[in-house]
């Protein structure tokens, strides 16, 4: 049986910045699949490949077996697509939305009434849809998008930062939704770069960084693989790279510590993996005290999917956020100067 999406070798350039480089994963029918990435890191550009929106310079790319470069009219009857920016017509209520949308999926009259009302009732719509939804809040405006995404009824849900920006109330009912989904066998596909909305809801994952798998398995694989408990710790506010050196030869050498990465992105402060064990905290202190190291701040946790793309990559992906927003910002300022000169 053909995987619910299946994508290979993807390869996509826009000029000569390489977007997706190699990306290859499938998600089997029935479960929810998550993205998960810094901003920039490729997620988007994935999803707009799948969804026809977007041609990839090479690649493969199919929804149950059908090939979404070579049959793109039928693949598109297969998926839901529900983009980041939700764009509705403010001065529709929700249920003309939902017919205006009915009709541009040219479904038969007689299943128009009975979808609209079944995606108003399963979202919790019923008491707005009469309401212009220029007067929605941002998580109805985003659940009022989802109806519109699942009214032809598709086997697979495509959906691209589902809950940002919104309330944690509003996030809460999406993500009950999507459990839900699921559960009556239908393949949801997501991205965020929230950690805890891809932990909370993917059977399995995919970690993407600069254009590129780095890591995939269920989310307890990809935490396992890590292989310790995480200890974070800060000599100072602000340690200097020699000190931070310093401390990282120190801490490797001690029969508990697996591996030591200095994030230098967060004022070179050390992240470690370590055997788990109840005294690993008090001998680290230990160590350090002996060794005349300050503590800034130190504390102890289980591995996180952060802890899996910072040992894939050497940073947090916090730390890659702001780096990609850093760069957009430094070429937005550079295309202004050179706006500025002519």
């Amino acid at each position: 049986m053909a995987p619910a999406v299946l994508i290979e070798n993807l390869h996509k350039r826009y000029g000569s910045r390489e977007a997706l480089r190699d990306v290859s994963f499938q998600v089997e029918a029935g479960e929810i699949f998550g993205l998960l990435g810094p901003n920039g890191a490729g997620k988007t550009t994935t999803l707009r490949c799948l969804c026809t929106l977007s041609a990839p310079d090479s690649g493969r790319v199919e929804i149950a077996g059908v090939s979404v470069l070579e049959q793109p009219k039928v693949a598109r009857q297969l998926l839901g697509y529900v983009a980041q920016e939700v764009a509705l017509d403010k001065v529709l209520t929700g249920r003309e939305l939902l017919q205006l949308q009915a009709a541009l999926y040219h479904l038969p009259r007689p299943l128009i009434a009975e979808r609209i009302h079944t995606g108003l009732q399963r979202l919790g719509l019923e008491s707005w849809a009469d309401q212009k939804t220029g007067t929605y809040s941002g998580g109805l405006r985003k659940r009022l998008d989802l109806a519109a995404g699942l009214l032809h009824d598709p086997s697979v849900l495509v959906l691209d930062e589902p809950t940002v920006g919104l309330d944690i109330e509003s996030r809460r009912v999406i993500w009950d939704f999507l459990r839900q989904l699921r559960d009556r066998g239908t393949t949801v596909l997501l991205t965020s770069h929230y950690l805890e909305e891809i932990d909370a809801l993917a059977d399995r994952v995919a970690i993407i960084d600069q254009g590129t798998v780095i890591a995939e398995g269920t989310p307890s694989q990809l935490k396992d693989r890590v292989g310790g408990d995480r200890i974070t710790l800060k000599l100072r506010e602000f340690t200097n790279a020699e000190e931070a050196e310093q401390a990282k030869a120190m801490a490797i050498s001690l029969p508990f510590v697996q591996e030591v990465i200095i994030n230098s992105a967060q004022g070179n402060s050390l992240n470690l993996i370590v055997t788990p064990q109840s005294d690993a905290l008090f001998e680290l202190q230990k160590a350090l005290k002996e060794a005349g190291l300050p503590i800034f701040g130190i504390a102890q946790a289980r591995p996180s999917l952060d802890d899996v793309y910072l040992s894939a990559t050497g940073k947090t992906l916090l730390d890659a956020d702001i780096a990609a927003s850093s760069q957009r910002d430094l070429k937005a300022e550079q295309k202004q100067r050179m706006r500025s000169r002519t």
